[in-house]
C-alpha cells in the first residue's frame, strides 16, 4: 500500500467522555500513520479532551460544533457528566440537532469517511447521499451488540422476541454457542428502559438500528484473541465487516494540567509507601451513581477487608455521604480522594495489586494492561455483560449480590477483595491476568490491527470509487 493515498477521516462520537475518549485514541493512532483527522465535537467537549501530541498536530482538526439551546439543558451542559441521569435524554436531542451543521461541515470539507456513535441514527442516509463512507465505530464489545438483537430489523422494529426484564437474564436464542454472558434481574430491569420510549423521542435500541442497519462496516474496540466468537457472530448477524481495531490499550499518561501533576505527587506518595501488589485501586468512572446503601457497605466492606485501598470517589448524587468517621478508621491504610485521579499513573504503580471496578471498558482495559486481577462491581448499561464476559476468562471475579436488587453486603465485599487479593484460591485470577496482561501490552499485535484497519479504509475507498 505505498501509493494509498492520504484518507481524511472525521469522527463523531457520542457526547459522553466514555466514548470520546475511545474514539481520540483511535483517532491518534489512524493519524500516526499519516491520515488527516477532523474530530467533531461541542465546545466545551473540545476544550476537556486530552491535548494532541505535537507531532500529530498538523494532520489534526478539531471541529467545534455549537450545541443548539434546548430548554431542559443548563446551558454549559455539553456532556453526559454534566448532568442529572433522566436529563440525558435532553442531550440526546440537542445532539440530534446538530445535524444541520454537521451536514454542511461534510458537504463543505467531504471526507473519505466517517466514524460516528450510536446515538446518531439519522446520519447514515446522509453520508449515503454525499457518497461518504461510514463506519460505526463502537466502543461496546461484540457480545454487548450480539446480545442487544438479532438483527438491526429486529431492533428498528421492536421485533424482539424478549418481552421482560426476565428474559435478558439468559443468553439470547441466536447465540449458538455456550456463554454466560446475559444479565442479573437486577440489571435486566434497569437496562429495559433501552428498549422503552425517552424524551428523546427515538428509542436508544432504534438509534443503535438503524446505525448497524445504515453503516458501510462496523468496527469495534476489540480483537480476536479477547472474542472471536462473538466477533464472528456479529458479522453473521449485520451480513457487513465487522472490523475489529484492537483493545486500544493506552498510549501515555495524559497530564491535564499543573494541579494534576500536584495531585499526583500526593498520590504518589502514599501508594509509595505500601508494599507491591498490596493496594486496592477503586473507581466507578465519573458518570456512576451509588445509593447511600451501596455506597456504606462498600465503604464498610474495604474497612472490614483489612487491605490498603486507594479509592477515587466521584458520585453524581452529593446528598451520598460516607459513613461517620470512616476516613478517620482507616486513615493510613485507606484514602478517599474526592478529586480528578490520574487513573493511568495510579494503575501503573507497582504497589496496586488489583482495581474494584463498575466495569468501564476502559477501566477493563487499563487494569489488564497493567496486569491487575478485577473485582467487579458493574453498575448499568452493558456493564454486567462486560463482567460476564471477564469471568469466564477468570481474570477476576464479581462482588455478590441479591439477584433481584442487585443490594450487596460489606461482607460480600470485604471476602471478594481477600479472595483476589491474598488467598490461595485466588491465585488463578492473579494467574491468569498475567497471562491476559501479555495480550493487552502487545504493542504489536495491536499496531496490527490498527495497520489492517487502515488498510482496509484505504482499499474500500478506492474500490467504491471506481
Amino acid at each position: 500500500m505505498a501509493d494509498a493515498k492520504q484518507l481524511h477521516i472525521a469522527m463523531f462520537p457520542w457526547l459522553a467522555f466514555g466514548h470520546m475518549i475511545p474514539y481520540f485514541e483511535l483517532a491518534k493512532r489512524i493519524a500516526q500513520k499519516g491520515h488527516k483527522i477532523s474530530f467533531i465535537s461541542t465546545p466545551r467537549n473540545i476544550q476537556r479532551l486530552p491535548k494532541v501530541p505535537p507531532n500529530l498536530s498538523s494532520q489534526w482538526n478539531f471541529v467545534s460544533l455549537t450545541l443548539p439551546h434546548h430548554d431542559n439543558l443548563p446551558h454549559d451542559a455539553e456532556a453526559t457528566n454534566d448532568l442529572p441521569l433522566h436529563k440525558i435524554p435532553h442531550l440526546k436531542i440537542a445532539c440530534d440537532k446538530l445535524q444541520h451543521s454537521l451536514v454542511e461541515f461534510l458537504q463543505k470539507s467531504n471526507p473519505d469517511w466517517i466514524f460516528h456513535d450510536f446515538i446518531a441514527s439519522w446520519l447514515p442516509p446522509i453520508t449515503a447521499k454525499l457518497g461518504i463512507s461510514s463506519a460505526f465505530f463502537s466502543i461496546f464489545q461484540a457480545s454487548s451488540i450480539c446480545f442487544c438483537g438479532s438483527s438491526s430489523s429486529a431492533m428498528i422494529n421492536g421485533e424482539d422476541p424478549r418481552s421482560k426484564p426476565e428474559d435478558f437474564t439468559v443468553p439470547p436464542p441466536w447465540v449458538p454457542f455456550k456463554t454466560t454472558v446475559a444479565f442479573r434481574l437486577h440489571e435486566a430491569k434497569k437496562f429495559f428502559e433501552h428498549y422503552e420510549m425517552n424524551d428523546s423521542g427515538v428509542t436508544d435500541m432504534v438509534r443503535m438500528g438503524s446505525v448497524l442497519d445504515g453503516c458501510d462496516v462496523i468496527a469495534i474496540r476489540s480483537c480476536m484473541e479477547i472474542e472471536s466468537q462473538w466477533i464472528n457472530l456479529l458479522r453473521e448477524l449485520h451480513g457487513k465487516p465487522v472490523l475489529p481495531v484492537g483493545a486500544l490499550p493506552p498510549t501515555t499518561y495524559d497530564s491535564r494540567d499543573t494541579l494534576e501533576d500536584n495531585n499526583w505527587l500526593t498520590i504518589n506518595d502514599w501508594l509509595g509507601k505500601h508494599e507491591p501488589k498490596t493496594v486496592i485501586y477503586v473507581a466507578f468512572g465519573s458518570e456512576s451513581n451509588l445509593s447511600q446503601t451501596e455506597l456504606t457497605e462498600l465503604a464498610l466492606g474495604l474497612e472490614l477487608s483489612g487491605l490498603p485501598f486507594f479509592w477515587a470517589l466521584r458520585n453524581r448524587d452529593d446528598t451520598v455521604v460516607l459513613p461517620d468517621e470512616f476516613e478517620e478508621r482507616v486513615k493510613g491504610r485507606g484514602v478517599v480522594w474526592t478529586s480528578w485521579a490520574p487513573q493511568l499513573r495510579i494503575l501503573a504503580h507497582e504497589s496496586v495489586g488489583a482495581f474494584l471496578t463498575h466495569c468501564g471498558s476502559s477501566s477493563i482495559t487499563e487494569s489488564l494492561y497493567h496486569g491487575h486481577p478485577l473485582v467487579m462491581l458493574p453498575i448499568y448499561g452493558d456493564q454486567g455483560l462486560i463482567a460476564r464476559a471477564f469471568t469466564e476468562k477468570k481474570v477476576g471475579i464479581e462482588i455478590p449480590r441479591n439477584e433481584e436488587d442487585g443490594i450487596y453486603t460489606r461482607k460480600s465485599v470485604a471476602e471478594t477483595l481477600k479472595l483476589v487479593m491474598v488467598e490461595k484460591e485466588g491465585k488463578i485470577y492473579r494467574e491468569k491476568t498475567n497471562e491476559l496482561k501479555v495480550l493487552f501490552a502487545d504493542k504489536q499485535l495491536h499496531d496490527q490491527y490498527i495497520h489492517k484497519f487502515v488498510e482496509f479504509l484505504q482499499n474500500y475507498k478506492q474500490v467504491s470509487n471506481h
